[in-house]
């Protein structure tokens, strides 16, 4: 079901609207090596969330690729994302209500949700005082003892990525990933405007907004820079041995940086 009663946020960039406009984000998770970054996000939430019914509010959700899943796990689901193609995705899905909104100044009441996720928000506001504002609105928005997971994208995933793909070796992109490495800045190229982290600030960002961390998850390890990944993910038995073997250092304080992605779980206090 899609609502369309708030308007799309004017402050979001236009170059963020216009990269995810081209409607490639439904499909990203669902091939290739990226399936590993959905297989392991749901297999954490799987063991974090409150049992079902509970109200999972998916802020920045995209084209409901988690919203789906949760809706038909037994959560009552509701998404907010600025893109309209995204509202008009998820919106088709059944049992997911789909709206469009800013993370920065959600459309509802205070203490409305059981769960706030932020799985994009947090790395397209590169300016600190915007991923604390959406933080606060999450911690505003949840329940008292309810729970906040945010994704990042770490600070060193560009250069793992350019390495991979064997694109560090040409000169201009590899000035361009070491600058990234040095800022966490990202202004173009294949993404568009995002922010790059450092494991230990999100956690630092989510006490400042009255958020107690419980946790940190690395989602791919460094299964996703091995040789090999997408067959073994194609492979039922191997996927599942990959994601054993990933669970077993997700939260190894030495390895959170390894990954891609992170999540950071917080909740907010009784």
């Amino acid at each position: 079901m899609t609502e369309t009663t708030h308007a799309q946020d004017p402050a979001v960039r236009e170059e963020i609207l216009a990269y995810y406009a081209r409607g490639e984000e439904d499909g990203r998770l669902r091939q290739g090596s990226n399936r590993l970054e959905f297989w392991r996000t749901q297999d954490v939430l799987r063991r974090l969330l409150p049992t079902a019914p509970a109200k999972v509010l998916d802020v920045g959700g995209g084209s409901g690729i988690h919203a789906e899943w949760l809706a038909r796990d037994g959560y009552e689901v509701q998404l907010v994302d600025p893109v309209p193609l995204h509202v008009e995705q998820a919106g088709r899905l059944p049992g997911v209500i789909a709206r469009a909104g800013d993370a920065r100044a959600l459309p509802d009441e205070e203490a409305s949700y059981d769960v706030v996720l932020l799985f994009g928000p947090l790395y397209h506001l590169p300016e600190r005082a915007d991923r604390l504002r959406a933080l606060a609105e999450a911690r505003r928005v949840v329940r008292p003892g309810g729970l906040v997971v945010a994704a990042t994208i770490n600070r060193f995933a560009g250069l793992h990525d350019m390495l991979l793909w064997e694109c560090y070796f040409d000169p201009a992109q590899r000035a361009n990933t070491d600058a990234i490495s040095n800022h966490g800045r990202n202004g173009g190229g294949p993404f568009t405007t995002a922010y790059f982290a450092q494991p230990h600030e999100t956690p630092e960002e989510f006490a400042e907004t009255g958020l107690t961390v419980e946790g940190q998850y690395g989602l791919e390890g460094v299964a996703w820079l091995m040789g090999g990944i997408e067959g073994w993910l194609d492979d039922p038995d191997r996927r599942e041995a990959v994601l054993a073997a990933v669970r077993r250092t997700e939260s190894e304080p030495t390895l959170l940086g390894t990954s891609g992605h992170l999540l950071t779980v917080g909740r907010r206090k009784s």
